[in-house]
């Protein structure tokens, strides 16, 4: 820790990509801020509430990697220093009583599938607005109001086979992780995943007892846990060559598992080599080449980078190379892309009021490309986009990637994406 803490050299070039720094301007709210509060606890400094503070309200997005000119591992830095505070910081009861329900239900498959039953219900009997209106669940909890507002629309979710054939000659053979809130509220893109991947020529082995990578565990600072999910999933997909990854948070902490494991004298060999494996599904795809037929889909996109494929993962120009393949598709950008949407895991539930004001901004530079569709590559990205649309009074369909590939693969119109 000390020597990742010296190579900073507070050159200021992270400022005006953090975000929190940019809504707030406080030097102690910015990467080499908190850097600073890292090694004043270096020096013994106790990890108190005022401490605690700045460090949570890091949305851990890794903007400020990407700026840095010194190489700074902030991404190492801030989920050591999180694990430390979930080790070393009493917090209170109404908030570790709030943190353990997120972490005893999101990466748990099954009781989000559980779930999935009352919620359909909830939002189809109109009690939703009325319960806006009223208040209720912000004066109750921010965290439970923040929950109801992101709920996405229950849709069913198929269970997909064990195995996708390829279609025509097999190119290769790939894993596939269905995660656990893409699973079970955005089932649609992993069905879509699996048949673009068909359709470019590879089996597809979906493990049905798969579980959760760890993802949110682990860029929460809670690493016995996110070790746990992690050998888990290196057990699962042992047996296979490459595992592609629909989701950026997932893909980012997989990629981690090296990292996660390297003191594990038992696990370090086998985690790394899925780390070496691992790929988005853009990524995969452009190493791989196309060879399916593209039609034509005349629809005006936005493409938004999600954080951890952007930042933790370097994959920018992969999912626009696919999206600039499609014919007749046209491809804005979106303002000011590195500010983080302020989804971030847990943050936007944990951290509603910033989430929301970073919500708000990139909204309103979604709506000022003057697109007919939001693409995203990751589940939270696209829950909080929507939702700060609808707040703004704006009605833009929000597919992954995938989607529109599978659409143009499969000849569909591009009304099939704007209704969504």
């Amino acid at each position: 820790m000390p020597n990742l803490l010296n190579d900073c050299v507070h050159c200021g070039f992270c400022l005006p990509t953090c975000p929190t720094y940019v809504l707030w301007g406080e030097e102690m709210d910015s990467p080499r801020g908190r850097i600073h509060l890292m090694e004043q606890h270096e020096e013994g400094a106790p990890l108190d509430d005022v401490m605690v503070q700045h460090f949570d309200a890091c949305l851990g997005c890794m903007a400020c990697v990407t700026a840095c000119p010194s190489g700074v591992q902030y991404d190492r830095l801030i989920e050591v220093t999180r694990a430390r505070v979930e080790a070393e910081h009493p917090r209170s009861r109404g908030e570790r009583a709030v943190r353990e329900a997120i972490f005893r239900l999101f990466p748990y498959p099954n009781r989000l599938r559980a779930l999935r039953g009352p919620l359909r219900a909830y939002q189809r009997s109109g009690l939703p607005s009325l319960v806006r209106r009223s208040g209720i669940l912000e004066r109750l909890s921010p965290t439970l109001a923040a929950m109801e507002r992101l709920a996405p629309p229950s849709e069913r979710a198929p269970r997909l086979p064990e195995r996708v054939s390829a279609r025509g000659g097999r190119r290769a053979t790939v894993g596939m992780l269905t995660g656990c809130v893409q699973r079970e509220f955005f089932p649609g893109v992993n069905a879509a995943t699996a048949r673009v991947l068909a359709l470019e020529g590879c089996d597809v082995l979906i493990p049905r007892h798969q579980g959760c990578c760890g993802a949110l565990s682990l860029h929460s600072g809670r690493d016995d846990e996110a070790r746990a999910f992690a050998r888990k999933t290196v057990e699962t997909f042992e047996g296979v060559d490459v595992i592609v990854v629909n989701s950026a948070g997932c893909g980012s902490a997989m990629k981690e598992y090296e990292t996660l494991l390297a003191d594990d004298a038992a696990w370090s060999a086998r985690a790394r080599a899925l780390s070496e494996k691992t790929r988005d599904l853009a990524e995969f795809l452009v190493e791989l080449g196309p060879r399916a037929e593209r039609h034509p889909l005349p629809v005006t996109v936005a493409y938004h980078d999600a954080c951890h494929l952007a930042h933790a993962q370097g994959v920018r120009t992969q999912p626009r190379m696919l999206l600039a393949g499609i014919p007749e598709l046209t491809v804005k950008e979106i303002a000011d892309p590195e500010i983080c949407c302020g989804s971030a895991g847990t943050y936007n539930l944990l951290q509603p009021d910033a989430a929301a004001e970073l919500g708000d901004r990139k909204a309103t530079n979604v709506a000022a490309t003057g697109a007919e569709l939001l693409v995203a590559a990751n589940p939270g990205c696209s829950l909080q986009i929507a939702q700060a649309l609808e707040r703004q009074g704006a009605s833009l369909p929000v597919a992954h990637t995938a989607q529109v590939l599978d659409a143009s693969l499969r000849g569909h119109p591009a009304a099939t994406l704007l209704t969504r």
